[in-house]
């Protein structure tokens, strides 16, 4: 008893307290991806799965090119929670959402350039970039709703509110599967019923996501008045941190998309493969996310009332949460990775292909777990500078051996470099750690 007491006290309680909820709310983003590629998946062609992966990955590279929102306001928040300075904690929410409705914006207006670059570059079959492009014709109006969530979650999550965090992603994500059954099964729509299905639940999203937000402005006190959004000394510290978030994130994304561009080169069936097997990425990634998150907000907590103790101390428990989370995804994934496959498709080619790549796709919680964990530490000291020079450099890497991979014309060799990337991530940034903690560096805000 006094062992379990050991290891298992107060202070794991008030992790997983923190952690459950937003892992539980983020498995519902997984099930939605999951979802999206099984009603296609029945369809009559692979190019539908090959269309959705593509328009789902020209989003991903386009919003998540403004990932900076969720994340540099979870930080930005935290910290100014942290020395209980509510009119900043308004003021950093304002700032983001000003962000978000200009930059959605530009996105719908840039939308032709936006899908002509994309599809030049991914280079489909014929029949992918059709189905490809109607996708995004449609998705394309969720934009301005879209970056707005980032904001409102990323807000959501420095106040600790892991509750409303879990509201807002079960009920937005149900809204969406509940759409892509009704609009694809029912009503026909191929993969524009999957796109509209997101701008409703977006738009649907943004309305949540405020109402979720009232209590914490109401305990929180201040007000909107003269909290300086336009503040050119805040504007320019926070576009500093946005800048160095922007280009990791592109990094990032441009990962993901070499990935999706190589396996193109392979033919519609390893693509529609690969898009299968991404699947228990999202799985994997989303639920270590939650750990990421917790640590992103206690972290930036500590870091912000410069208590080395408590900082230390949420690192060291977010992080062995998030590996004892990542050996038992990889075991659930062995096990039942045939069964899942069978689930999001039932096209005998891609199963088969599914089932010989499988293997790369269960260890992806092992290779990733650090880099995950280590993300949520950085943003949460507002580190952003190392953290982008070594999502650079693990890309570099990474682009190299897919490269290779494809003049090798190995797919195993891609999925190998790609597994690599991750693991890059983590031993990087875990090698810096130690130039972050508190006392040996000025904490920012």
């Amino acid at each position: 008893m006094n062992r379990t007491r050991r290891w298992f006290g107060k202070g794991d309680r008030r992790v997983l307290t923190l952690t459950l909820p937003i892992i539980l709310s983020n498995a519902t983003v997984p099930l939605l991806g999951a979802v999206d590629t099984a009603v296609v998946g029945h369809l009559d062609s692979p190019h539908y799965i090959g269309a959705v992966a593509v328009g789902a990955l020209i989003f991903s590279y386009v919003f998540w090119g403004f990932g900076f929102l969720r994340m540099a306001t979870t930080g930005l928040a935290a910290q100014a929670h942290g020395r209980r300075d509510a009119n900043g904690v308004r003021a950093v929410f304002a700032r983001a959402a000003f962000i978000a409705v200009v930059a959605g914006l530009a996105v719908m207006v840039l939308q032709y350039p936006i899908i002509e670059l994309a599809m030049s570059l991914i280079a489909p079959s014929p029949a992918v970039e059709a189905s490809a492009r109607d996708y995004f014709a449609v998705r394309i109006w969720a934009s301005p709703a879209t970056l707005m969530q980032y904001c409102m979650l990323g807000w959501l999550l420095a106040m600790r509110d892991s509750r409303a965090v879990f509201i807002f992603q079960v009920v937005l994500n149900s809204i969406n599967i509940i759409l892509d059954i009704l609009f694809v099964q029912g009503f026909g729509w191929d993969v524009r019923g999957v796109a509209g299905a997101t701008v409703i639940a977006d738009y649907s999203g943004v309305a949540l996501g405020w109402f979720l937000m009232q209590p914490h402005l109401k305990r929180l006190g201040g007000t909107w008045r003269g909290i300086g959004i336009l503040d050119r000394a805040q504007l320019s510290k926070l576009m500093k941190i946005n800048g160095d978030i922007f280009v990791r994130t592109l990094a990032l994304t441009s990962a993901f998309a070499l990935f999706t561009s190589f396996s193109a080169r392979f033919g519609e069936v390893t693509l529609a493969a690969n898009a299968v097997l991404q699947n228990f990425l999202m799985f994997g990634s989303f639920a270590l996310d939650g750990f990421a998150h917790a640590a992103e907000t206690l972290v930036g907590q500590a870091y912000g009332a410069e208590r080395r103790k408590q900082f230390l101390w949420a690192v060291r428990k977010t992080t062995i949460w998030s590996i004892i989370s990542a050996v038992v995804m990889a075991a659930l994934f062995a096990a039942a990775g045939p069964w899942i496959i069978d689930g999001l498709t039932s096209i005998p080619e891609v199963r088969a292909a599914s089932y010989e790549y499988l293997v790369w796709a269960v260890i992806l919680p092992i290779t990733g777990v650090l880099g995950f964990q280590f993300d949520g530490v950085f943003l949460g000291a507002m580190q952003t500078k190392q953290w982008r020079n070594m999502m650079l450099l693990s890309v570099a890497i990474y682009g190299l051996f897919a490269w290779w991979a494809v003049e090798t014309g190995s797919n195993h060799m891609l999925w190998a470099a790609f597994n690599a990337f991750f693991l890059l991530r983590g031993v990087t940034l875990a090698l810096l750690f130690p130039t972050i903690i508190p006392d040996r560096r000025k904490a920012v805000g």
